[in-house]
């Protein structure tokens, strides 16, 4: 896959002002971004499932140039969503497609071995090979996937200009995401309240959730820091952590592509991907509309129609 990769960059490399993919991290359990604009970069790029990142963040920051980008089936629903809200053009974008088994979820790893004390990371089938500087240990890879990866519809890229790979049949729909939101459901409204109270407290309000979002273009207008209307003081309690959280999440009902960057960015691992299934499937209930899933369509909260046909009107 990755001959296949740094092959078709260098044939496309001249027609773009730069290739967005992945590279070697600071450390072997991180891959970084990297930029290639020149033919003697492309070996600098890498595929495994250290690729975490979702890279279409980048787009709407480099419109107006040429840019081609390594995108994975979730990323590849953010650029369709940037796309149908017309926040980047298609003709500014070439798509490298990589199919996807799933990434690596360092929180699961750090769970099974020392991971600042690991020296080397290979890959075999379905296995992770870790070894640090006592032992080497070998890892089912579905152990240590995040798990959004484990019931994942779109493993393979639904827009591209090249694919790469064989097309992966879908793993489920989210179950394993939607399982955990079915479980904060059955909880009372008092339980659910002191569950979410204690996750927020966390919150140290430093907004990567929001700057890791391909969809969260208005960072330079971000209501969170807006003195004018001043909508969140910068007290340090649970309610204005809330509201923060409770905002981000409904600017991004019908439009998260739920790459999972928010809760993967949060240092404090807060579960945020729960929000937003959540609120993906009140969406999908009342609107039968998926973020990211069909080129041109609309959010239903960014158009208007007098009715609805799953949203009964009061009778006055």
């Amino acid at each position: 896959m990755i001959d296949k990769l740094k092959e078709a960059v260098r044939e496309h490399l001249e027609e773009l002002e730069l290739v967005i993919g992945y590279g070697e991290g600071y450390d072997p359990l991180h891959a970084t971004p990297i930029f290639v604009r020149r033919p003697e970069e492309v070996d600098r790029l890498l595929w495994n499932p250290l690729c975490v990142y979702n890279l279409a963040t980048y787009l709407y920051g480099l419109k107006g140039k040429k840019v081609g980008v390594v995108v994975k089936g979730c990323d590849s629903r953010s650029v369709l969503q940037l796309l149908n809200e017309g926040l980047i053009s298609r003709e500014e974008v070439f798509l490298f497609g990589l199919p996807c088994s799933g990434v690596l979820d360092l929180r699961k790893l750090a769970e099974r071995v020392d991971v600042g004390r690991v020296e080397e990371v290979s890959w075999q089938e379905g296995k992770i090979l870790v070894r640090t500087r006592e032992k080497e240990e070998t890892i089912p890879l579905e152990e240590v996937l995040q798990d959004r990866c484990l019931s994942c519809p779109y493993p393979t890229p639904l827009i591209y200009d090249v694919l790469l790979g064989d097309p992966l049949p879908p793993k489920g729909e989210n179950e394993a995401l939607l399982r955990q939101v079915k479980e904060l459901e059955e909880l009372t409204p008092p339980e659910r309240l002191r569950y979410w109270k204690e996750e927020l407290e966390r919150c140290i309000r430093c907004y990567a959730c929001r700057n890791a979002c391909p969809l969260c273009v208005c960072q330079d207008w971000c209501a969170a820091e807006a003195r004018d209307p001043h909508w969140i003081s910068m007290r340090d309690g649970v309610k204005e952590k809330w509201m923060w959280q409770v905002l981000h999440a409904l600017h991004l009902a019908g439009r998260c592509t739920g790459c999972g960057e928010c809760e993967r960015a949060c240092p404090m691992g807060i579960p945020l991907l729960r929000i937003r299934m959540k609120i993906n499937a009140e969406l999908r209930e009342l609107f039968d509309y998926e973020a990211g899933v069909k080129e041109g369509e609309r959010p239903p909260l960014l158009t208007y129609q007098v009715s609805e046909p799953k949203i009964e009107e009061p009778k006055w």
